[in-house]
């Protein structure tokens, strides 16, 4: 086949990034889901209204501010909903990200009455209550970009400047309008992006007090190159770089005062807006040409792949569902084993949908993976498991079965585990007591057994890219066994890191160069695996520590005690009189593991020579990253225990915050 040649590539370099850019600033930022309002049960008629209220706003091509507030049902089971997109996006745009963000709220917030999703483009929010004309700033939460600014006095005046004016002339907007958007030249003569934004029904004064108080809230981003922060009422961003449709930008702000530096030129006009045959004529030639360039890109891509698994001998591919149809399960056999998915059956729930126990004519117990038919990740995740899991053996891996694919319907039915999850043991105060040290340890050392597996000694290289407490099953001898590979990745056996544009995993456990970056390796794994031996050792969740009173980031905390040679302080007091010395060999471990230079972490074979004392002296760890002052930082004080997806926008680095 002929090389495609290197002009090509940087004709079309351009194209793709461009596309990557549009797609980037769709995706998910945060979520936060209230308790206050309590839940809702399934199939109840919250739920169906919730149903009915999220799909109104996400189809509603009536409104054209980017505003949809709705409500639907009578009291007590009414919900009330508000859909709200940046105002200089297309309606097309606006209502496709509302459509995903109604689809994965519910999801990510299982039976929550209240809960709120933001992302680029749009925020959604859902309540039992009115939310309609009311202020209101919690939850909020802001990112910022890591890079730093030279001039940090003359950014924050310009900065200043550009929000009093921004923040009155959005205010006073009127009901259609509480929108402002502009570009200014900073200090060091770049160009400066500002964006400000609140729901179209506030007051005018309550829109200038939801904008004050968000943006005295971001002191992180004083001498940063940009930032973000949102409320449920209001938002605010700046950048260096263009991150909106500066045709909506208004005139710039007043110019430096006498005591700031002279001003530089004058930014490039704005692009005249198109209208009328001109937008016809561009519309056109968006339809002929957007299609081409598709078609393009998959005939590249297409060619690219091939050519790549014609050159790899080694490399073992995986030919699709067909290679495992020996597996395939009627869907009557597993309707019979789970008694037709009854509640008496149910083991738990997660992001994929429900797990049910079932036996099997044959007497086998087993545990059935059904689809949640909403679900809008289940797809990929399921072909993922069948043929990844599928050809994976050993004894600390989850072996999977069978499935079963027949009308809308995907299960994945795997061996049964007796004795659940690990989460279950070590977070509980009562049954982590009679969880003793000698389990424990045995857990750790059948983890890293099933990821050596993993990253060395299959035919293929997995990544499982979700290593956490929940996914750790323990059989009945208490033999931690690795669960869930929807969102785990394939390498090819020599290659040892990836990239990718779909952050997928669990707040707190993700290594922050894949967090941020979008890079992963196996490092990224050994990351996960070391807050899971501190999590252990403590009997406490990653983004949950107490020490007293008083809450912090376990890796903070551990590094502390580390440092000052007080590490017992990290252990569980039910695990006090136990080997002390390998309890702090193991969180010496787990300390190495989280280090923030990937090349730094060990990788599964030294750890697994460590926890069996046949490395010695173990290296001595460095901080952990949470303490590095670097471009690539994740903190994790998180307010609630959801599994959440981050993602960086293609053009900065950024670092996430819930307040």
């Amino acid at each position: 086949m002929a090389m495609i040649s290197s002009t090509l590539l940087a004709v079309l370099y351009p194209v793709f990034a461009l596309i990557a850019q549009a797609t980037a600033q769709q995706l998910y930022l945060y979520h936060s889901c209230f308790n206050i309002q309590g839940n809702y049960t399934t199939n109840s008629t919250y739920e169906a209204n919730l149903s009915l209220v999220l799909s109104s706003i996400s189809s509603d091509t009536q409104v054209e501010n980017g505003f949809y507030p709705d409500s639907k049902g009578q009291d007590p089971d009414k919900v009330y909903a508000i859909g709200l997109c940046r105002r200089d996006i297309e309606q097309d745009d606006c209502l496709g990200c509302l459509k995903n963000a109604s689809s994965f709220l519910p999801q990510l917030c299982p039976n929550q009455k209240e809960a709120i999703g933001w992302y680029d483009y749009c925020m959604i929010r859902f309540s039992d209550r009115s939310m309609f004309g009311i202020m209101e700033i919690n939850p909020s939460m802001f990112m910022w970009n890591t890079n730093s600014v030279s001039d940090q006095g003359g950014y924050k005046r310009v900065l200043e400047t550009l929000f009093e004016s921004m923040r009155s002339e959005a205010a006073s907007g009127g009901n259609s309008l509480k929108f402002a958007a502009r570009t200014s030249v900073a200090p060091d003569l770049r160009t400066l992006y500002v964006l400000v934004q609140c729901t179209p029904d506030l007051s005018e004064q309550n829109c200038s007090d939801c904008l004050t108080d968000i943006y005295g809230n971001i002191p992180p981003v004083v001498g940063s190159e940009g930032g973000r922060t949102y409320a449920p009422s209001c938002n605010y961003r700046f950048e260096t770089y263009h991150f909106f449709n500066v045709a909506y930008a208004t005139s710039p702000p007043p110019p430096f005062s006498a005591s700031s530096p002279p001003p530089p030129p004058p930014p490039p006009p704005l692009p005249i807006p198109i209208t009328g045959k001109e937008r016809k004529k561009t519309r056109t030639a968006i339809i002929i040409v957007v299609p081409s360039v598709i078609a393009m890109m998959l005939t590249i891509s297409i060619c690219i792949f091939v050519g790549i698994r014609k050159s790899k001998d080694n490399y073992e591919t995986v030919e699709g569902i067909k290679s495992v149809e020996s597996l395939q399960y009627d869907f009557s056999t597993i309707k019979a084993a789970t008694n037709n998915f009854s509640d008496a059956n149910k083991l738990g729930k997660g992001g994929f949908g429900i797990v049910y126990k079932g036996k099997l004519l044959n007497g086998q117990e087993v545990a059935v993976k059904r689809l949640s038919r909403n679900s809008q990740q289940g797809d990929l995740e399921f072909k993922n498991e069948v043929l990844l899991v599928a050809k994976l053996q050993h004894r600390n891996l989850v072996r999977l079965l069978g499935f079963c694919l027949e009308g809308n319907e995907r299960l994945l039915v795997y061996e049964f585990v007796p004795n659940r999850s690990l989460d279950y043991y070590i977070f509980d105060p009562m049954k982590c007591a009679h969880f003793n040290w000698e389990k424990r340890y045995k857990i750790i050392k059948g983890i890293a057994r099933g990821l050596l597996y993993l990253h060395e000694d299959s035919r293929l290289r997995i990544i499982h890219r979700d290593l956490k407490a929940s996914n750790i099953l323990l059989d009945a001898e208490m033999n931690p066994k690795i669960s869930d590979f929807g969102m785990a990745r394939m390498f090819v056996l020599d290659q040892t890191e990836g990239n990718t544009t779909r952050i997928v995993g669990t707040y707190g456990y993700m290594a922050p160069e894949y967090a941020m970056l979008g890079q992963f390796s196996i490092k990224s794994d050994v990351f996960s695996f070391g807050v899971l031996i501190l999590e252990v050792l403590s009997g406490q969740k990653i983004n949950h520590f107490h020490d007293g009173e008083n809450s912090e980031y376990l890796l903070s905390y551990a590094w502390k005690n580390w440092r000052e040679k007080t590490t017992s302080n990290l252990i569980d007091p039910t695990l006090r009189g136990g080997p002390i010395t390998e309890m702090l060999k193991c969180i010496k471990i787990g300390l190495l593991c989280v280090q923030e230079n990937v090349s730094d972490r060990p990788n599964m074979t030294s750890i697994i020579l460590m926890l069996n004392g046949n490395l010695d002296p173990i290296p001595t760890p460095t901080q952990p990253t949470s303490f590095m002052q670097s471009n690539i930082v994740l903190f994790t004080s998180v307010q609630n225990d959801n599994s959440s997806s981050i993602t960086n926008n293609g053009a900065s680095i950024t670092e996430l915050r819930p307040r």
